[in-house]
């Protein structure tokens, strides 16, 4: 019993410690530009090891070999930086409340599951509809989360899907929300997005794809880099898209609504 008693104690040491460990961080992040986040590492070690991601084939075509030439690219720019579209284009993509929430919108994530209840239910429906054999089709999930939701889990947590890491990311998140103002959390999570394959942050997105600093972009360009941000890799292959370019014209529209912090 006495062992029992022990190890429990050292646990919740190792817990209060991490703890007080991510509050450093995140306190030091209020004048210190990161260096890198979790997500980014992992990044960085999936494309030494393994190489870029294999495009889907076109239907009737046989898979690509995957190209093993890939460039990191990232440049950290200060706030006043990057144009006021592209902040404007991603509150209103990502998360429109952004300005006066306290880190997580308790609303957005009700819809979100609601959503997804339904979308499993169709799903299982339709497989259960589907001749036998035929695969059963993946429900599309919806995220609920909010900007600084996203930049606590690309920042300090693993991709895993968990219980326990979604509990640490609220903690993370409130911490972000006490120690930073809004408008460094818009800064550091704009400089350290993913917007394709290597391609990290507002510079490099907007020098990757329209060949100008971020400080440049218009309003439309904005627009199109803020639709890519739940699947840039996904979408740095697919230019042409015409969700991309319909979404666009509907995140430029909305634009005009959003407060900066």
């Amino acid at each position: 019993m006495h062992a029992l008693w022990r190890w429990l104690v050292l646990l919740v040491a190792a817990l209060l410690a991490l703890q007080l460990f991510f509050v450093a961080r995140i306190a030091l992040m209020a004048v210190v530009d990161p260096q890198s986040t979790s997500f980014q590492r992992s990044e960085a070690w999936r494309l030494a090891t393994q190489g870029p991601a294999q495009a889907a084939p076109a239907k009737g075509r046989k898979p690509e070999p995957a190209n093993g030439d890939w460039q990191w690219r990232q440049q950290w720019v200060g706030y006043d930086q990057i144009a006021d579209a592209l902040k404007r284009a991603v509150i209103a993509s990502e998360d429109s409340g952004f300005p006066s929430h306290e880190g997580v919108d308790w609303e957005a994530l009700e819809k979100a599951w609601e959503k997804n209840e339904k979308a499993q239910a169709r799903a299982e429906r339709q497989t259960q509809a589907a001749p036998v054999g035929k695969p059963a089709r993946t429900p599309k999930i919806v995220g609920g989360s909010t900007i600084t939701q996203q930049l606590a889990k690309n920042l300090l947590l693993s991709g895993e899907r968990t219980l326990l890491r979604k509990g640490q990311e609220f903690v993370l998140t409130l911490l972000l929300e006490t120690f930073l103002s809004k408008q460094r959390i818009l800064e550091i999570y704009l400089n350290s997005v993913e917007w394709g394959e290597g391609v990290f942050g507002a510079e490099a997105a907007a020098q990757h794809y329209y060949k100008k600093s971020a400080a440049r972009l218009t309003a439309y360009e904005a627009a199109r880099l803020a639709v890519m941000l739940p699947r840039p890799r996904h979408y740095e292959k697919l230019p042409q898209s015409p969700y991309l370019a319909s979404r666009a014209n509907t995140i430029v529209a909305r634009m005009g609504d959003v407060s900066l912090p």
